[in-house]
This record gives structure tokens, C-alpha cells and sequence, in this order.
């Protein structure tokens, strides 16, 4: 098994760029008035697909007191 550190690498990298794009999404979810953890463990799940729907999805309205 001489290749199986150059696996482990390329799943670590994965793991890494997954997290960072959950991260990513968490920022741009509370910069629409979401909640971001709500959105970070969603993109956990989705990935990309949580990026799109952030992008796409209006802004969330502020409630009249």
C-alpha cells in the first residue's frame, strides 16, 4: 500500500475545503439576516447546494415593533 498516504492527503484536503465553504456560507447567511450556525451545519450536510440557496434566497426582512 505505497499509495495510501497520497489518499489520506487528497481526503484531508476535501475535508478541509468542505469546512471552509460551511464556514464561507455561515458569513454570507448572517450577512442576509440568517442564522448562521443554522446555515453552517446545513452546508455541513449540502455543500455547494447551500451556496447556491444563500445566493439565491432574498434577504430576510427586519419585523416592525
Amino acid at each position: 500500500m505505497w499509495y495510501a498516504p497520497a489518499v489520506m492527503n487528497n481526503t484531508q484536503e476535501y475535508a478541509v475545503g468542505w469546512f471552509t465553504l460551511a464556514l464561507i456560507n455561515a458569513g454570507l447567511a448572517q450577512s442576509k439576516g440568517r442564522s448562521g450556525l443554522g446555515w453552517w451545519l446545513g452546508s455541513l450536510l449540502l455543500g455547494p447546494i447551500s451556496t447556491l440557496l444563500i445566493v439565491v434566497l432574498d434577504p430576510v426582512k427586519p419585523t416592525p415593533r
